[in-house]
């Protein structure tokens, strides 16, 4: 396998990385917003802080 190829290689399993990372940030941030409503709708104020206190550290990584 020549230079070029490994580079090649290398580059791509990056961008693979990035994109599964964002998709699993995005679902993880889809699921919190979910938890978050149905713990408001429950009335259940300490998952609702567990949940909100997530997902800001969350967005604030993003």
């Amino acid at each position: 396998m020549g230079k070029s190829n490994v580079s090649t290689d290398t580059m791509l399993n990056l961008f693979a990385e990035m994109v599964l990372d964002e998709a699993l940030r995005k679902f993880r941030e889809q699921y919190l917003y979910q938890e978050i409503d149905k713990a408001l709708a429950e009335g259940d104020e300490q998952s609702f802080i567990a949940l909100t206190t997530e997902l800001k550290t969350l967005l604030s990584q993003g």
